[in-house]
Formats: C-alpha cells, structure tokens, sequence
C-alpha cells in the first residue's frame, strides 16, 4: 500500500468503528428502554438482562454495518474535500477513482465478514438470546426442539413431528402425532398435511388416524378434517420453531430442500436465503453512493451535511428492502427478484453518480 492508501484506509477505519459503537449504543439505549418492563416484570435477575442484550449485540452489527460503511465514507471524503486533501492528491496525478480504490477494498472487506458474521455467529447468538427471553425469563417451558431441518415437541403423552411452523399464520404442517400409552407403548398416530390455529382449537386438514389396540391389527381412518385438542398453543410452537434470522444461509438452504422435496412452499424462506446475500454486499454499493456523494465537488464536505445524507440513504435502502422482502413473503414477487430488487436499485443509482464524478 501506498502512504495515501494507509492515510485514507486509517481516517476510514478510524470513523467506521467510532459509527459501529454509536450505532450499539443507541441501538441498545433504545431496545433496554423497549423492553424493561418485560424483564421488571417477570422479575428477571441482572444477569438475565446483561446476557439478552449482549447476545443481541451481533444482530445490532449485522444491521447497522452498511449504514456505518455509508457514513465513514462520506465523513472520510467529505474531510478530505474539506482540507483541500482531495485537491492536492489530483495535483499529484491520482484520480478520484484511484483515490477512493482503499475505500472500495475496505468495503468489499466488510461484506465477506459480514456473510461469515451473518453465518456462524449472529444466528447462535440469536437462539441465546431468544432462549433467555423465553424460557429463563417469562419461564416458558421449552419442551421441543429442532434437529436436522424437523420440529421435535414432548407434549403431556405424545410427541409431535412437525415438518414447519409457520409463526405469521399459526399453521402447522407436515405433522406426525405419535400417542403413547402410560406404558410408553405407541397407541395412536396421526398424519395430517397440516393444522391451522382457529377459535382457540388446532383444525387439521387431510388427516389419517391410525390406532394401535394392543394384540390385534390397527384401524385406520382418514377424515378431509378434523378438529383434534392439542394442549399447546401457537406460542408454545414459536420457543422451539427456529426464525430465519437464527439460522446461517447455509442451514437455511438445507432446510429449504426439505421443504421443498416434502411438498411444501418454502417462498417465503427463499426470501430470506436471497436476502442475506443481497444484504451482505449492500455496504459495497453504498460506499460508492457515499464517494459520489463526498466527490461531486472538491470543496465540499460539511459533517451534518453527510451524516444527514447518510441517514438519509440509509434509511432508504432499509425501506425499499424490508418493503420488497415483504412482497416476496406474500407471493407478489418471485424470491431471487424480492431479495435483490433493493440492490438492483440502488446498484443504478451509485453506477450513474459515480460515472458523474468528476475525475
């Protein structure tokens, strides 16, 4: 690297972590504030309360990156125009694209660790956190589990099999009931393509009840639908169903083929499996926004200026996303197109400022 490679590469490191501790702060600030009284009152001990947020930590990260990588760009630049830096790099034979090459590979950087981030360490530090809220706090049983892409739930004398819980709509699928007597001999088993949560009763659709009477042969009886009694709830469901955002892309495409080669519709997990690509590399896309911004005049360079620009576009790119992601979550529009519509956008819009930059 060269002198101005490590000069730039230093002012921008340097802001960039000063932003991703204001960034935790606030973000903290504001969720301790959003949730004391759940914690005060289900008496949750100090402890419990230090741990939830600090496992919460590696999610406020992987949010708030991209919005970071845009304003240490536009802080950085916008100091060198200010002191005239920019200008005597020119004088010196550098272009603007040259001169903003150590930002480009900085982000290109922050979105590789962001993937690996967003991979092996956010989704555990999710499950953390989710499990303290849950079960040490509120002090909900958890009596499931999910193992290999499967629900696994003990009920009072059964044990349930669920293919998918689908949270936003309290519906069960691919469900297998395994009814045990006080032997722990199989009883009863019943398969049903799914369950919707309705009038506080499970509805199951296409079912197939098989019992077992010990010494003779099983009785089967299949019925379009049924209404059995679960003693659980949905919300007993929720503890144990893992989010997408507690599971790495990689789980989250395996668990997608299972869905998928099982007959159920996995858009709405695709959506996320896209997304968490097309969210990696957002903060490459932005630091271009934000060197465009910074270079479309030397002289230019007021600090409340690009933060306010940077919040600006930040907050921009986080309502096109969560708005397409929502599209594709409803079926309006395909997966792959829902998931990257955002960066395709904002794609444009940095290739067409940063062609206008003035070299």
């Amino acid at each position: 690297m060269t002198i101005l490679d490590r000069y730039i590469s230093r002012e921008f490191i340097k802001i960039f972590l000063l932003m991703m501790i204001s960034f935790a702060l606030l973000y903290l600030i504001i969720d301790f504030f959003g949730r004391i009284r759940m914690f005060l009152s289900n008496h949750a001990t100090f402890y419990q309360i230090a741990a939830h947020f600090a496992y919460g930590i590696p999610q406020i990260i992987s949010h708030t990156l991209p919005v970071a990588v845009l304003l240490s760009t536009l802080l950085t630049f916008g100091t060198l125009s200010r002191h005239h830096e920019i200008v005597a790099m020119k004088s010196n034979g550098l272009s603007l694209y040259r001169i903003s090459l150590p930002v480009f590979v900085l982000a290109g950087i922050v979105c590789v660790l962001s993937f690996l981030f967003n991979e092996f360490i956010t989704p555990h530090a999710n499950q953390k956190a989710k499990y303290i809220e849950f079960v040490e706090v509120k002090k909900q049983q958890k009596l499931g589990f999910f193992k290999q892409n499967q629900l696994w739930y003990r009920s009072r004398n059964a044990v349930y099999n669920f293919g998918l819980f689908e949270s936003a709509t309290n519906t069960l699928k691919g469900i297998t009931i395994y009814y045990f007597d006080p032997g722990f001999n199989l009883s009863m088993r019943v398969d049903a393509k799914e369950a919707t949560w309705k009038d506080g009763h499970w509805l199951f659709q296409d079912v197939l009840t098989t019992n077992l009477p010990p010494g003779t042969f099983p009785v089967m009886e299949r019925a379009p639908s049924k209404m059995i009694d679960l003693p659980e709830k949905p919300s007993d469901f929720k503890i144990v169903q893992k989010d997408t955002d507690e599971m790495g892309y990689v789980e989250l495409r395996d668990y997608i083929r299972k869905l998928i080669s099982e007959g159920h519709d996995a858009s709405r997990y695709m959506v996320d499996m896209y997304g968490k690509i097309a969210f990696s590399i957002v903060s490459l896309i932005l630091a271009v926004i934000g060197i465009s911004f910074s270079l479309r005049s030397e002289r230019s360079g007021g600090v409340a200026a690009s933060i306010g620009v940077g919040i600006v576009i930040g907050f921009s790119y986080w309502i096109v996303y969560a708005f397409t992601l929502t599209l594709g979550r409803s079926l309006t529009l395909p997966p792959l197109l829902a998931a990257w519509s955002a960066n395709i956008l904002f794609a444009a819009a940095a290739a067409v400022m940063f062609s206008r930059v003035r070299t």
